[in-house]
């Protein structure tokens, strides 16, 4: 037998290769999941502007806080260990350990006072952004009502 005829005998077997040619969606029927169906995620923006309030007060009054009291505990033993260490290479490492400390610290309250001001800022733009829709649809109620 040759390799044509025992090819074409599996061919056979196997049945056609090549889809038919029709239409093909690059999404998934809705009752299969796709963006339409319920509960998917798709097409739905949400956003919980009490939720955001809450996580800036977090950062506010307990985040911000509690760094900054971590920060001032340490200052008073580190400058305790750099006298006891006085003439030493000891109290030189530690000064700029502490320094490089105050550094971290002041970029770590940075970050958070950015953090803070975002969540506070994208639930004033969301509300914002809903008036501002809402508003321009009023032509359109008004001449549907108007009907």
């Amino acid at each position: 037998m040759s390799f044509e005829t025992e090819w074409g005998s599996h061919k056979q077997t196997a049945g056609p290769t090549e889809p038919s040619p029709q239409m093909r969606l690059n999404q998934l029927p809705a009752d299969q999941g796709g963006p339409s169906a319920p509960g998917t995620g798709y097409g739905v923006l949400a956003t919980a502007p009490p939720e955001k309030k809450k996580a800036a007060n977090t950062i506010e009054n307990v985040l911000q806080p509690g760094t900054m009291k971590a920060a001032d505990a340490a200052d008073e033993p580190t400058r305790t260990a750099v006298k006891a260490f006085s003439g030493w290479e000891t109290a030189s490492g530690l000064s700029k350990a502490h320094t490089h400390w105050d550094d971290q610290v002041k970029r770590l309250m940075g970050r958070l006072n950015s953090e803070k001001t975002a969540l506070r800022g994208a639930s004033n733009l969301f509300t914002g952004n809903d008036q501002l829709t809402g508003s321009s649809f009023q032509p359109v109620q008004s001449k549907v009502a108007g009907l």
